[in-house]
């Protein structure tokens, strides 16, 4: 049985050569002076060795708990030198598999599966702002680490985006777990765990007298022609402000009076066509009498390459003296939905597609696209017409009035 002050004595020598303490625990003395402790053992007929580390880094008493450890295994019938392979192999895996690599991975299969850009440029940021787990084995994050990250964010007022993040990072670990990278998703367990913000609906005007005051307001409002005519088309066409300010030249079929929206353009990603008012192809007429030549249909005031900002038509708003929170260029779309659902002439479903509101049932969307054109192409020029009566101070729709066939 070896000490420690014999080790110490140890010289080396030309050749390697063993000193043997007990059960199979033996020193490899290396001509570089090297010790290097050794486990000798026995397992299914077949001798093998189990490297247990060096000699001072690894002391005598460490070597002997060792040693014990590996033969409990034998016992168990467990092989200690496939069992450390397989440790070593897990452990380079879990170094390989990091969060940041299945979510790179992920968003990679997202690219060929044809997402939009929005959806990929989303998503590369959702995992910037996941950096504090990104460096880490996603077999080894745990709830406690990933909550860490989104109350930080939460602790910062960003409410939505949180819950956000919970939901991308569980999209990473659900795909990690189908990939085998990991058997668990952390973010799973945290549903309750944030703060679920209130929602807040936009701003808009819904009494048809203040509609009729609106709209005069934007007739008489002085700016720039680009925003006039986003202003005096947005009440017609039920369109979010993003899909109305990047609409597009190409876009517009005069001929048919219809106007055709790329799905990448639509918070749905399904593609959408606005019949047009004989109003709606009036102002757009006007408008492109006036154009610079350009794709967008309200180009930006230094630029051609891009449209108007996202705040112009709110800013506008603010100037005819119409406050934040009592309307907001999303606000027109409230305005049609709520007039068109209270006049009764109107099929709800009609005006859903109208206002480009998806269904999760694609058999049940497509359907409802063809079989209620015709009455959304009725309903488009009711509602401008009606738009009109409002401007000069005509009659109010009430309510109640019977579904035109």
């Amino acid at each position: 049985m070896l000490t420690t002050v014999e080790i110490r004595a140890l010289k080396p020598q030309a050749r390697p050569y063993k000193v043997s303490d007990t059960d199979g625990l033996f020193l490899l003395v290396q001509p570089s002076g090297a010790l290097l402790w050794r486990f000798r053992y026995k397992i299914f007929g077949t001798e093998r060795k189990l490297s247990l580390g060096c000699f001072p880094e690894i002391s005598l008493r460490d070597a002997r708990r060792k040693r014990d450890m590996a033969r409990s295994q034998i016992i168990d019938g467990i092989d200690p030198v496939e069992e450390k392979r397989q440790r070593h192999f897990e452990a380079e895996l879990a170094a390989k598999n990091t969060f940041k690599l299945v979510a790179d991975e992920y968003i990679e299969k997202m690219e060929r599966e044809g997402k939009s850009p929005a959806t990929i440029k989303k998503a590369r940021w959702f995992l910037e702002q996941l950096d504090l787990i990104a460096k880490r084995p996603i077999a080894s994050i745990t709830p406690h680490e990933l909550l860490d990250v989104l109350k930080r964010v939460e602790r910062r007022g960003h409410y939505e985006t949180a819950l956000r993040l919970r939901a991308f990072a569980g999209r990473i670990f659900r795909y990690g777990f189908a990939t085998l990278r990991t058997d668990r998703n952390p973010a799973d367990i945290l549903r309750g765990a944030l703060i679920v913000p209130q929602v807040k609906h936009h701003a808009a005007i819904l009494e048809p007298a203040k509609v009729g005051e609106l709209l005069r307001a934007i007739e008489v409002y002085s700016g720039r022609p680009e925003t006039i005519f986003a202003l005096r088309l947005a009440p017609h066409v039920f369109l979010r402000p993003g899909e109305l300010r990047h609409g597009r030249w190409t876009e517009i079929d005069f001929a048919e009076k219809v106007w055709r929206i790329p799905p990448e353009r639509m918070k749905m990603k399904q593609a959408h066509a606005v019949p047009l008012s004989r109003q709606s192809v009036e102002i757009l007429k006007e408008l492109n009498d006036l154009a610079r030549p350009n794709d967008y249909l309200f180009p930006a005031l230094h630029t051609t390459k891009r449209p108007i900002c996202e705040n112009t038509l709110n800013v506008a708003l603010r100037r005819m003296g119409y406050a934040h929170d009592e309307m907001t260029s999303h606000g027109f779309r409230a305005m049609a939905s709520t007039l068109l659902n209270e006049s009764g002439l109107w099929h709800p479903d009609a005006i859903e597609r109208a206002l480009a509101h998806g269904d999760q049932n694609r058999v049940r969307a497509a359907y409802h696209r063809g079989a209620h054109w015709a009455e959304r192409v009725r309903m488009a020029q009711w509602w401008s017409d009606y738009l009109d009566e409002l401007r000069i101070g005509g009659k109010v729709v009430k309510a109640g009035f019977r579904k035109r066939a």
